[in-house]
C-alpha cells in the first residue's frame, strides 16, 4: 500500500496514494489512522483524491475509524473522494457520518482554529 503521512500545522493528512483501497491493505490503511488517534492527533483528514475504487469492506473500516475518532475525541475528514467513491459512501449511508471536502484546501479550512 502507497501512503504517506504528513502534518499541516495541528492536522494530520493521511494522502492514500492508490486507485484502489480494499481489503487486502485495510489494516495498513487502518492502523496508520488509529495510531495517529493514539498519540494524541485530534484533526485528522484523509486525503482519498487518488482513490477510484471502494469495497464495502473499506466503508465499514471508514465508518470504525469515525468512530474511533468520535470516542477519542477527534474529529475526521475526507478530501478530494472521486465521484464514484462518494456514490458507494451516499448508497451506505456514510456520507451522513463522514465529512466529505472537494480538496484538501477547504477540508484543511474546516476544521477552523489554527492550521
Amino acid at each position: 500500500m502507497h501512503l504517506d503521512t504528513d502534518r499541516t500545522h495541528d492536522v494530520a493528512v493521511v494522502r492514500v496514494r492508490d486507485g484502489r483501497l480494499m481489503y487486502p491493505m485495510l489494516g495498513e490503511f487502518a492502523g496508520a489512522v488509529t495510531a495517529l488517534l493514539e498519540a494524541g492527533d485530534r484533526k485528522i483528514l484523509l486525503d482519498l483524491s487518488a482513490v477510484t475504487y471502494v469495497d464495502s469492506a473499506t466503508i465499514g473500516c471508514l465508518m470504525d475509524l469515525y468512530r474511533q475518532a468520535t470516542v477519542a475525541g477527534a474529529e475526521l475528514r475526507l478530501a478530494g473522494v472521486q465521484k464514484r467513491v462518494e456514490t458507494m459512501l451516499s448508497m451506505t449511508g456514510a456520507h451522513n457520518f463522514l465529512q466529505l471536502h472537494p480538496d484538501e484546501a477547504s477540508a484543511l479550512a474546516s476544521f477552523g482554529g489554527e492550521r
